[in-house]
């Protein structure tokens, strides 16, 4: 594992305070709940931190005795050396040549159960595990092993673990940190349950803990640790009957924080895809604490990766938690508001909603195992930045290069690249925020028409390679992967002048068709000239704000700006 790959995530702190839920959203899809029967699971890797990049790792074999170096993946903190095993596999971001995905939201849980004495943190965890096991029963076990032999050295966290067949969920939360004479940490290790979740159905989680109950004895759908509930009446936890035994309700404990910054991405997924979501709505504002949501629902039709990729890009539409509707909307219907997550006023405290969508995304995807293929043919429809503005491609999981514009050495958060997809796609992102309604309305169309058009193009991919040697299909799919994406860049560039070109200064210039006009031929007279030869736009418009927005302005500086008409 490459040293350089330590800085890949930067989690939240524990979610146990409204100010804390600004980390990472999974939802999950199983094989009978999707329309072409493919596991899929999303994550958004979400900080103010984390470059945006694609990471690769290279299997091989390794000699007896050979060590592997662990560094914390949120301070790059050297945590010691393991032992390396004597095969591992090659990976490409959260997926392995296997298909073997597992994705990661941060809930923190009982602060009292970290391990400063731990050797191994959550996202060591996903890529050591990625590199060791074929499938999700076997990551399990990975995770588990990992855990309880090094020690842990993060707080609370949830697993999407899935193959091309099963997707599980795991919880797990260390035991805190109680040393023997010799400096050693007596109680090293973690308790974890696993639920796999049942086929037909979806499921997601966001920085809460989501496992209450869960059965003792049926080993084929849910695993955990032996002292998962002991230890829990040791720390003074839980004192009631082991069936009645909550994991969550013991680690970590939901308030009304990690109820409406968390849960409720969870509720607004399930709301999409699900009938009957409505009854839950006051659960997810966090009002009714007692009103649960269910760990996973059968969704009312079969879901399709592009609906699937559209979850993401939520920003609560349509719902009370709607962000483009109130004032703090501006007058142009910006569905973000600035951190930190609450503010106060005479004394009350009050909340910026956190949806799915949101600015601090690093990169975000939506993987495919796909059992029908062989397993080193799933999909990662890769992007970076925030996910209602930018646009998803495919990576197969086999591929043997990264493309150059997703790679980490192009750029990071303190040094700006201009061959560099992260950011390229936030200076898209952070000028649409200027004029949501409007730019970001440009934008969909030209994510809408790219994948799906990718979505159609890799069936003719798959179709044309499925019967080849695995060498001669990898080199096909590592081609048209890293082609794909550097197409995705370019393409990216000219949205990039299109928008500036369009909306300088506030202005609204006419034009010949649409943006994807413009992208299929930028050098034909686009924009509308006033008809003299020297390029000088005719029919600018000004849109001005909305009128929510003048009515407010009205109301708040109305005595000033008020016109005063002639007697």
């Amino acid at each position: 594992m490459k040293k350089t790959l330590r800085t890949l995530f930067v989690a939240a702190i524990c979610c146990l305070t409204f100010k804390a839920t600004d980390a990472c959203t999974n939802y999950i899809v199983t094989r009978g709940a999707s329309t072409d029967g493919s596991v899929m699971v999303t994550y958004a890797a979400d900080s103010h931190q984390l470059y945006g990049a694609l990471y690769k790792s290279y299997g091989g074999k390794f000699k007896p005795g050979s060590m592997l170096a662990v560094y914390d993946w949120d301070s790059g903190r050297y945590l010691g050396d393991i032992p390396q095993v004597a095969r591992t596999y090659s990976t490409v971001g959260n997926m392995n040549e296997h298909s073997l995905i597992i994705a990661e939201t941060t809930y923190g849980g009982r602060p009292e159960l970290a391990d400063s004495t731990g050797r191994i943190d959550y996202g060591s965890l996903i890529y050591i595990t990625l590199q060791r096991a074929k499938t999700a029963r076997e990551a399990i076990e990975t995770i588990a092993e990992l855990a309880n032999t090094y020690g842990y050295a993060s707080s609370g966290e949830s697993f999407s673990i899935a193959d091309r067949e099963e997707a599980w969920i795991m919880e797990l939360i260390g035991k805190g940190c109680e040393l023997d004479a010799d400096g050693n940490n007596t109680r090293k290790g973690i308790v974890w349950v696993a639920r796999r979740i049942p086929d037909g159905y979806v499921s997601g989680h966001a920085n809460q803990a989501r496992i209450t109950t869960f059965p003792l004895d049926d080993p084929e759908n849910c695993l955990y640790a032996p002292d998962v509930i002991s230890f829990a009446r040791e720390m003074g936890y839980f004192d009631g009957p082991d069936e009645e035994f909550s994991f969550c309700d013991a680690y970590a404990p939901a308030d009304f924080g990690t109820v409406r910054g968390c849960d409720a991405r969870v509720w607004d997924f399930f709301r999409t895809v699900a009938d009957g979501m409505e009854q839950y709505t006051d659960y997810a504002m966090g009002y009714n604490m007692e009103n649960r949501l269910p760990l996973w629902v059968k969704p009312r039709t079969k879901v399709d990766p592009k609906t699937l990729f559209n979850t993401m890009r939520s920003h609560y539409e349509g719902t009370p938690m709607d962000m483009t509707t109130d004032i703090g909307a501006g007058g142009h219907a910006l569905p973000y508001r600035w951190r930190p997550m609450e503010f106060e006023v005479d004394g009350e405290s009050y909340l910026n909603e956190r949806a799915t969508a949101t600015q601090q995304t690093g990169f975000w995807f939506t993987a495919q195992a796909r059992p029908w293929l062989p397993d080193d043919m799933g999909i990662l429809w890769f992007g970076v930045d925030d996910a209602a503005t930018s646009c998803l491609t495919p990576i197969y999981c086999s591929i043997t290069e990264v493309p150059e514009c997703l790679s980490e050495e192009t750029g990071s958060m303190l040094s700006y690249s201009p061959n560099s997809a992260f950011w390229l796609f936030n200076r898209v992102t952070n000028f649409a925020y200027l004029r949501y309604d409007m730019i970001s309305a440009d934008i969909r169309k030209v994510v809408d028409e790219w994948e799906n058009a990718r979505l159609e193009e890799v069936k003719q991919i798959d179709e044309a390679v499925v019967n080849d040697s695995q060498k001669k299909r990898q080199k096909e799919l590592t081609r048209y992967s890293v082609e794909m994406a550097q197409e995705l860049f370019n393409r990216w560039q000219l949205l990039d002048q299109y928008l500036l070109l369009k909306y300088i200064d506030g202005n609204l210039k006419s034009e010949h068709g649409d943006v994807l006009d413009y992208l299929e031929n930028p050098t034909a007279a686009h924009f509308v000239d006033n008809g003299n030869g020297c390029e000088i736009p005719d029919n600018i418009q000004f849109p001005g704000y909305s009128e929510k927005w003048k009515r407010a302005v009205a109301a708040d500086h109305g005595d000033v700006v008020k016109v005063i008409k002639n007697q």
